[in-house]
């Protein structure tokens, strides 16, 4: 199974605002930067995580978007079917918007263990908090880079 660059890149930019930012909004060009996605394509997805509850945003050149929820109470299946994709492995468990149901449904031994292994995916995936990635990350050694509004001198 392979998901999406809209879901890939959804989960990171999530992750991103988590470790990142502090708690303060940020803006798209600093998640561009750190995530190397265009800001274009991170503003398309954005838009989806806003409609589904996953992030809010503030207007201004103080402005950003920011968690709309705790990062223990976002899963990382929540910003998967944000951008509008499938857990599922295969197209003919769940047909969809102009998908047909699969003539061998009834019959087909295959489709059983797909149904089952996109159960435990989705088991997995809703198991796996915004909180935990950042734990991970911590654990791995990945450097925070805090924004540039956190640079004091004296």
């Amino acid at each position: 199974m392979r998901l999406s660059t809209k879901s890939r890149y959804g989960v990171r930019a999530i992750f991103d605002i988590a470790y990142h930012s502090g708690g303060l909004p940020t803006q798209i060009k600093e998640i561009s930067k750190r995530q190397e996605i265009t800001p274009r394509y991170l503003e398309q997805i954005f838009q989806k995580l806003k409609r589904a509850g996953i992030v809010k945003s503030i207007r201004g050149p103080k402005g950003g978007y920011y968690l709309a929820r705790k990062p223990e109470k976002i899963a990382v299946s929540d910003v998967i079917r944000a951008v509008d994709e499938s857990i599922d492995p295969v197209f003919c468990i769940r047909p969809s918007k102009g998908r047909k149901k699969c003539r061998k449904e009834s019959r087909c031994v295959a489709q059983v263990i797909w149904r089952e292994a996109g159960q435990r995916l989705t088991e997995y995936l809703d198991s796996i908090s915004v909180e935990r990635m950042c734990k991970m990350a911590k654990d791995l050694g990945v450097e925070k880079q805090l924004d540039h509004r956190f640079m004091y001198f004296i």
